[in-house]
């Protein structure tokens, strides 16, 4: 782990924030109160200063990543079929972390005492969401007639749809405008991320207050709870790694000696070097040795490594749901699918942002999506550099696996042209 990153410097000010915040109690000042008032202004408006770039930037990144998308996709059919195939398995994956998450943590749940005196702690106390409406109703919520109040309320799922709808339409544009508009929301992405980092370059101070004022009030019980967090959401990437495997087993019928084999020096980058970009030459020589062309590692891996986190929906949901159990917020079949819809497209969109970033402009609308609060995240974010080995390891299986399986699509039709 490196010391003098991002992260790091907020897991300190976590850290530095309990431990203060726990011994506030033990010095009986006379202005405690006043302390921990202060305090949790101070963190809430840094809060709010990082809230109010996400819908901007997730609606700018959408759009940018449809038209992207949309050039992959017309550079040739395999490249349109691989692109399908990140899809289907982000889908996948997403969709076991739900079932696998809930059933977790029904069989292990936080540790009680600890959750709710992080409840009592919350800068904004959550609120039981209203139940889904009929399904016709639910599906009408996904198109909002319209768009500002959309926007002003927060309905992520409806903004989500919305961009992949206007992204979609301004690809067919003639290409004089759609340069001028692709353009234009380009900047406006780089301009909410160059806020963005302003925000979080103050992160460690903001997540020291937030600490400081849950440590006021819980004491260390919060560590039970993030340390309970950090484990699950481990094991959530690591079972969509899990499912990387199974694809290039099953899919690419890949036998498992030479596979497992292969993956041992992959495995073994992605948990030193926690960057599946600094993975890639390591994922390249595995993929040779399990048979896999030249022409198709050469297209599919670096695809996957700029496209495809097979982790990043898997992972996000869980967040999203550990917050959820964690707050006592009782979750319908409605909320949940909004929550995975979202979880797959924006993690679409958000590739190639630095992780200390992607987990805010992730976790936000999903957890808009899903009706959640978000005051948990910052206390999740400063403890995020524990899960992303997992994460990464799941992310460089998920790339070999889907390569794998794109070689036999070749090695079929390959078969079918000699027929």
């Amino acid at each position: 782990m490196k010391i003098n990153t991002l992260t790091t410097r907020i897991l300190a000010g976590l850290i530095a924030g309990l431990a203060l915040g726990a011994s506030l109690p033990g010095l009986h000042l006379a202005a405690q109160d006043q302390i921990v008032s202060t305090a949790d202004a101070l963190g809430g408006v840094w809060l709010d200063a990082l809230r109010m770039t996400i819908i901007p930037l997730v609606f700018a990144l959408l759009v940018v990543g449809v038209a992207q998308l949309a050039g992959t996709v017309r550079a040739g059919g395999f490249a349109g079929k691989v692109l399908l195939a990140f899809g289907a398995l982000l889908l996948l994956s997403t969709v076991v972390a739900v079932v696998a998450t809930i059933a977790l943590l029904q069989v292990w749940s936080a540790p009680a005492a600890a959750a709710q005196a992080l409840r009592a702690a919350a800068h904004g106390a959550a609120k039981a969401i209203p139940a889904s409406p009929p399904f016709a109703e639910w599906l009408r919520s996904f198109v909002p007639a319209n768009v500002v109040k959309a926007a002003a309320e927060g309905n992520m799922a409806s903004l989500v749809v919305f961009a992949l709808v206007f992204g979609i339409a301004a690809t067919q544009l003639e290409e004089a405008r759609r340069d001028v508009l692709f353009r234009f929301f380009d900047a406006v992405q780089a301009t909410m991320m160059r806020i963005v980092h302003w925000v979080l370059w103050l992160g460690p101070l903001g997540v020291f207050f937030l600490a400081f004022v849950v440590g006021a009030k819980t004491g260390f019980g919060a560590v039970g709870v993030l340390g309970h967090y950090i484990i699950v959401v481990s094991i959530m990437c690591l079972l969509a790694g899990v499912l990387g495997l199974v694809v290039a087993l099953v899919g690419g019928r890949v036998p498992p000696g030479p596979l497992f084999g292969a993956l041992i020096p992959v495995g073994a980058m992605a948990i030193s070097t926690q960057s599946s970009l600094a993975s890639l030459p390591v994922m390249l020589e595995a993929t040779e040795k399990i048979g896999v062309p030249a022409r198709v590692r050469g297209l599919v891996l670096p695809m996957a490594v700029a496209l495809f986190r097979i982790t990043s929906p898997a992972g996000n949901i869980a967040v999203a749901l550990y917050v959820a159990h964690v707050y006592g917020v009782k979750l319908d079949p409605g909320h949940i699918a909004a929550g995975i819809l979202v979880a797959v497209l924006v993690s679409l969109a958000a590739v190639g942002v630095a992780s200390s970033i992607t987990f805010f402009t992730t976790l936000v609308p999903i957890s808009m999506a899903m009706g959640l609060p978000l005051d948990l995240l910052p206390l999740l974010i400063a403890v995020e550099t524990f899960p992303d080995f997992s994460r990464t390891l799941g992310n460089v299986f998920g790339d070999v696996g889907v390569t794998a399986w794109a070689a036999r699509w070749t090695r079929a039709e390959a078969g079918q042209t000699k027929a």
